[in-house]
């Protein structure tokens, strides 16, 4: 991946940096600088543990700026979309760890835990208004039209993305959650914002209707299949080689496929899970074994490698060029074949 994706990465990551500043110094300028402080801390910029790794690996911003190149367009003219899809993404990350009771993200104390819920939450705010302003940095040069376009298609994510955090709370108290629950849930909290990185992108690149449709479905084939192998690692991985616990999903009780098709069997593992297992550490390893005995592991797997198929196919019907091109499906290679 690096010999494709270092350079693009090397020149675009840090015009999204420097896009994502401007924006957020407005907490500063026009506000208290506390404010500013707190979204500094959680952008990974300032405080204990700043550095690349408390900042994210940026994807979606790349993403976004790949494909507005390999459609044909500019990228430096969509760097400021760049900035609010990622704005946008750490919104919803500081309120899902509220929501989720969360006190860890990106290896630091989250948000809330450190300032308290009520500041957290109007931080997060922040954070939603500022994407907003970000889009409409695109004009000029980006004609009016084509930044309100854009504009709306990020409001509308905002929305999917509160619509699947919904789901995935309410699912928590439901005991029964279907296979088609799950995908309603995924949709919004995963796959609604990947998929508008790839619209955008097309969309700022001026492509046609038919190609923008495409890079929007290759965008959230991505989403859906990257959340179905993150599901399948969160269990049966190699935690040594991808860096996700293999004991937390089923600890934390958390309805992923696995799990929702799991109770759908009504055998073995549902019966565990409705006397309340896993109640220790020790446990998990039990509920493992009875998923894989009902036929999870095999479903999931199966399920994943399909929307992998999915999502390149998509990518191949948009037809990406250049170097641009390849380090956009090599991006995509990346996100969906991690170590299984």
């Amino acid at each position: 991946m690096a010999d494709l994706l270092a350079p693009f990465q090397k020149e675009m990551l840090p015009a999204v940096d420097e896009a994502m500043r401007a924006i957020v110094e407005r907490a500063r300028q026009e506000g208290d600088p506390g404010l500013y402080a707190m979204l500094a801390y959680h952008l990974g910029w300032e405080g204990l543990g700043a550095g690349p790794k408390a900042q994210g690996k940026r994807v979606r911003p790349l993403l976004l700026l790949l494909t507005t190149e390999a459609a044909g367009g500019y990228w430096h003219r969509a760097v400021p979309a760049a900035a609010a899809v990622e704005l946008l993404h750490n919104f919803s990350l500081i309120h899902d760890d509220i929501e989720d009771h969360g006190e860890r993200r990106r290896g630091r104390p989250t948000l809330w835990s450190q300032w308290g819920l009520p500041l957290a939450l109007n931080a997060g705010d922040a954070l939603y208004a500022l994407a907003n302003i970000a889009m409409l940095e695109l004009y000029p040069p980006v004609a009016p039209q084509t930044t309100l376009v854009a504009t709306r298609v990020l409001l509308q994510t905002a929305l999917h993305l509160t619509q699947g955090q919904h789901l995935d709370m309410v699912y928590e108290t439901r005991a029964a959650v279907s296979v088609a629950d799950y995908w309603r849930m995924v949709e919004g909290k995963t796959a609604a914002l990947l998929a508008a990185c790839t619209e955008l992108g097309a969309l700022l690149a001026e492509a046609p209707e038919t190609k923008r449709r495409a890079y929007h479905e290759f965008g959230r084939m991505l989403g859906l299949a990257f959340q179905a192998w993150d599901d399948y690692l969160g269990i049966w991985g190699d935690a040594a080689l991808t860096g996700k616990s293999t004991s937390g999903d089923l600890l934390e009780r958390k309805k992923t496929l696995p799990v929702v098709y799991g109770l759908s069997k009504k055998a073995a593992f549902a019966r565990l899970w409705a006397e309340g297992f896993p109640k220790t550490p020790a446990d998990v390893p039990m509920l493992a074994t009875a998923l894989e005995a009902d036929g999870a592991r095999t479903y999931t797997q199966a399920v994943a490698a399909s929307l992998t198929t999915q999502a390149l196919e998509a990518l191949s019907e948009a037809n990406p060029q250049g170097a641009a091109g390849q380090a956009l499906e090599r991006l995509a290679h990346h996100l969906l074949q991690r170590e299984v």
